[in-house]
């Protein structure tokens, strides 16, 4: 995938209830590629009059890396494949354990386009629809150039469900409200067998457990890790010799974060929450908590990534404040302080323990736990 081709489209976001990230997709990968681009066209809090969006040729051909001179007969060839052959079934739990309604949907029924200019119409069923738009708080948003170069369809279905997993640890991580033990069952999901194979749509396919290791699990889990904000490896659970269920073991890598409302934003906007970040970047790198913390628990690396020092400043150095009040003011309250921070980087191993090496997610529970027990 050229470079030009990923940058027109950096911008794009996927957002999809995870009902329907969880759901079997009854098609191969271009359709579903087909369907994820189309999807990246709609805003959630402007849905598109009468289903209905506007998708340029130019723009399909580029995500699909296409350049050959029989690229118009290969476009209408995988839009008649996507309406003939593409369908979500979506598994809906109903009131008693165990039980759930199944919903056949053809998300995409109507295109229309020209010879003569680059204009492709989109027709979004209804049955879709609130799936893409009537989110709440349960949906699972992507970046489209993390599925743009991934090679198979179960490379694709795979990113989906373990982004959606991903994205959970990464907000309970952030904000509390998960044990420990429920963050390491989100970042390192579990999914029995039987299940992956219906998610994957290989109930019938690949009986052999090692022919199915290699194309849905080996590969797949490779070609994520390449391609996409997210490393991916997999371990088999057995039952005897038989295997029974897969634990994925997940990561990020270093890229920026979605939110939720990337895209709202305008340019001045944008430039005023630069301003502002930079603002309080420079108050934290003066604080004299920095300097109480540098060589105890920060790396010089820390001082010099944002985004680490804005997580101090907003979350951790506010509790520290705290700390100080409660333990008797200036002088005795940063006594109470210092014996904490040290106490903290006698334990601050992050080689050891994978929880520890987010250094301001660490500081923030140490403190409140600190707090709890002073108060």
């Amino acid at each position: 995938m050229s470079p030009e081709s990923k940058a027109r489209f950096a911008e794009k976001q996927v957002i999809e209830h995870n009902d329907l990230v969880a759901s079997v997709a009854k098609m191969d990968k271009i359709p579903l590629k087909m369907f994820e681009l189309a999807v990246s066209y709609v805003d959630p809090h402007n849905p598109p009059k009468d289903n209905t969006i506007h998708v340029s040729k130019k723009d399909m051909f580029a995500f699909f890396d296409v350049n050959s001179s029989n690229r118009n007969t290969r476009f209408k060839r995988e839009i008649e494949q996507m309406q003939k052959q593409a369908f979500f079934e979506v598994r809906v739990a109903e009131g008693k354990k165990g039980h759930f309604r199944y919903r056949s949907i053809v998300p995409i029924p109507y295109v229309e386009w020209n010879d003569y200019n680059d204009d492709v119409t989109v027709r979004f069923d209804q049955a879709i629809m609130p799936y893409l738009i009537d989110l709440k708080k349960t949906f699972t948003q992507y970046a489209l150039t993390d599925i743009m170069e991934l090679r198979s369809k179960y490379s694709i279905v795979l990113y989906r469900w373990l982004n959606m997993y991903y994205r959970q640890y990464e907000y309970y991580r952030d904000h509390g409200g998960r044990s420990q033990e429920q963050l390491a069952g989100l970042k390192n999901p579990v999914i029995t067998l039987e299940d992956l194979r219906r998610l994957t749509d290989t109930v019938n396919e690949y009986e052999r457990m090692s022919t199915f290791t290699r194309w849905v699990l080996t590969k797949p889990c490779e070609d994520i890790s390449e391609h996409t904000h997210l490393k991916v490896t997999f371990e088999k659970i057995k039952s005897g010799r038989r295997v029974t269920s897969i634990r994925f073991k997940v990561s990020g890598k270093r890229v920026a974060r979605l939110t939720k409302n990337s895209g709202e934003m305008d340019q001045q906007k944008q430039n005023d929450a630069r301003k502002a970040d930079s603002e309080l970047y420079a108050d934290a790198m003066k604080s004299p908590y920095t300097k109480m913390l540098v060589g105890a628990v920060l790396a010089p690396d820390d001082l010099i990534n944002q985004r680490t020092m804005l997580y101090l400043a907003r979350h951790v150095y506010p509790l520290y404040d705290e700390i100080v009040q409660r333990g008797g003011g200036d002088t005795v309250g940063k006594h109470h302080l210092e014996d904490h921070i040290r106490y903290v980087s006698r334990r601050y191993v992050p080689e050891q323990d994978e929880r520890k090496r987010n250094v301001g997610r660490y500081l923030e529970v140490s403190a409140e736990g600190y707090l709890r027990r002073i108060k």
